[in-house]
């Protein structure tokens, strides 16, 4: 089972949690134990899963990876002047993998999975396969 989902980002940098998202998607799948891939299919964005209790964590890495990839550089070459946008969606990455036990996604009790934008706001999509 595939199926490519929208997403509407609001923000230049944003992490959005689309954890309910895939736990429905297993849900409708009826699968019981396998696994899931969550892919996003933009340069500029990515997936990561990371805590998602303090709404704290979200906002520090937003500034954090500002602080490692600042928006301007005297030395960016890319026409677009989104170089550190493709910085922080390659070191987040495109996709992540997580188990499917007992028809529910294996996450640490503070973990959820996150569409990460760095360049928005977009009209977006990503993907989740069944396994």
């Amino acid at each position: 089972m595939l199926k490519k989902f929208a997403l509407q980002t609001n923000k230049r940098d944003e992490m959005i949690d689309i954890t309910e998202i895939v736990q429905r998607f297993v849900d409708e799948s009826g699968i019981v134990s396998g696994g899931v891939i969550v892919y996003c299919p933009h340069t500029t964005a990515g997936i990561t899963i990371n805590e998602n209790a303090d709404p704290d964590v979200k906002r520090d890495m937003l500034r954090r990876f500002d602080e490692v990839y600042p928006w301007s550089h005297k030395l960016d070459r890319h026409m677009e002047g989104n170089t550190a946008a493709h910085m922080k969606a390659s070191t987040v990455g495109a996709s992540q993998h997580v188990i499917i036990s007992d028809r529910k996604l294996l996450l640490g009790t503070w973990q959820g999975i996150y569409f990460c934008e760095f360049d928005g706001p977009r009209n977006r999509s990503f993907y989740i396969k069944m396994i």
